[in-house]
């Protein structure tokens, strides 16, 4: 049996008294109160030296005034610096890392002697006979699809090369490349283009880099020489052309080079490449855009405004295998021989008065019966045209058959198909009688097709 001291517990809760008496309570109370004063002091002088140190780095923190809500008008630069310390370090790069690379290959701008002795003439021969020994791959076109691809190269940037499948589109323009010793950039379009950023390329926020295209390595790289440069935009209806080169459509069209300023980039850096001046790029005389075309319930339309700026070229056949000349060797020319060679042909054959008068007269028809006639865009382009196509090895003749075929009679195809049927024969006819019978085997070809589709 246990046995209890009275006397113990007694003692115990006199001790157990003390703590839980009044006055305890009372000192457990101002304790606590201290703690959480002290706490609250600690918070107000870390945030003060927080404070102080922000002031004294940056004079000020627009941003965190703005937050307090005292009035700061907030500069961009503050505003591009609210980033973290990652983002500086991807920001302070190269922007440009294939365009830097482009100035390091090209310290001075390269200019090119060409082959001696070269004409258009002479040029189309030998370029058809070395397309047709090509190693593996031969290729055969008319000499009538030779002249009439050089002789558009000689009116505009721009050059459409459509008709059916396998006839040669994009081969054409590439052994032109592998023919001059430049090779040709293909570029397949996509159907989601929309915008030129779509063509060169666009900033890319998070890296702090461009995303460079090779058309913008293209066209910077063309700036340090003075060869000929081909851009083919593959399938080019497969997105709207008058979309996404929208912008290429209007400065290809201001007269002088200098003009022909294309913005890349809004900003500007002091490592950004040579030829990037405060963000802008000349688009230079030397590069040639030809697009191909496929018409298809897969494609899109091509506009008005498109054909209008453009030389458009119809492959609707495959050239039969032929033996080429001996003589077909790659050739080096630059653009400036090109060019010259150009401007020879429209002095030496310039287009006489009876083609002109025979252009009025066809003019005049066209406006009264179909309420159609071009404008003085492509008036000019015949000017050019016709020469160099008869410096080609041509005759004026057998150009304007051409020309008239594609860049007038064209507009025939928004007009009532009906009504077209029923004047095609007065319309051939027509033809005939102004520039003389059998004169217009492509033109009558053009006017039958329309009929017959109606």
């Amino acid at each position: 049996m246990i046995n209890f001291n009275p006397l113990i517990l007694e003692g115990s809760g006199s001790f157990l008294d003390i703590f839980t008496s009044n006055v305890a309570i009372m000192v457990y109370i101002i304790i606590f109160a201290i703690a959480i004063i002290a706490i609250a002091i600690l918070f107000i002088v870390n945030e003060s030296l927080t404070n102080e140190k922000i002031s004294k780095i940056e004079g000020g923190d627009p941003l965190m005034n703005a937050m307090k809500g005292q009035p700061q008008v907030i500069p961009a630069d503050a505003l591009k610096d609210a980033g973290t310390d990652n983002k500086k370090k991807k920001d302070s790069g190269d922007r440009f890392q294939k365009l830097i690379l482009l100035d390091k290959q090209y310290p001075k701008k390269e200019y090119v002697t060409s082959t001696e002795d070269l004409t258009l003439e002479y040029l189309c021969r030998r370029f058809r006979s070395f397309a047709s020994r090509i190693a593996g791959n031969p290729l055969y076109y008319s000499i009538d699809d030779i002249r009439r691809f050089v002789a558009a190269l000689g009116v505009t940037k721009i050059m459409i090369l459509q008709g059916m499948s396998g006839t040669g589109k994009t081969s054409l323009p590439v052994a032109w490349g592998k023919f001059t010793r430049v090779p040709t950039t293909v570029v397949p379009v996509q159907p989601m283009w929309k915008e030129r950023s779509d063509l060169i390329g666009y900033f890319n926020e998070f890296t702090g880099k461009f995303n460079e295209s090779m058309i913008l390595e293209k066209l910077y790289e063309a700036n340090k020489t003075n060869r000929i440069y081909l851009i083919v935009l593959d399938e080019m209806n497969i997105a709207r052309v008058e979309y996404y080169f929208a912008e290429f459509l209007s400065l290809l069209e201001l007269p002088t080079v200098d003009e022909r300023i294309l913005e890349v980039t809004s900003s500007i850096s002091k490592k950004d490449p040579k030829e990037l001046h405060n963000g802008k790029l000349i688009l230079p005389d030397n590069v040639y855009f030809i697009g191909t075309a496929n018409n298809d319930d897969s494609t899109f339309a091509i506009s008005d405004k498109v054909y209008d700026r453009s030389m458009v070229m119809n492959l609707d056949y495959r050239c039969d295998p032929f033996i080429g000349e001996d003589d077909y060797d790659p050739v080096t020319i630059s653009d400036d021989t090109l060019k010259a060679l150009f401007v020879k042909a429209q002095q030496e054959y310039a287009l006489t008065k009876r083609g002109r008068s025979h252009i009025k007269e066809f003019d005049k028809y066209l406006s009264e019966i179909f309420q159609v006639t071009f404008g003085n865009r492509i008036r000019r382009q015949i000017e050019k045209y016709v020469p160099i196509y008869i410096a080609c090895g041509g005759t004026e003749e057998e150009a304007l058959d051409d020309i008239l075929a594609k860049k007038v009679l064209r507009k025939l195809e928004s007009q009532n198909p009906i009504y077209i049927k029923a004047k095609a024969d007065d319309l051939i006819n027509k033809m005939a009688e102004i520039f003389g019978k059998d004169k217009t085997p492509v033109c009558e070809a053009v006017i039958r097709k329309l009929a017959n589709n109606s």
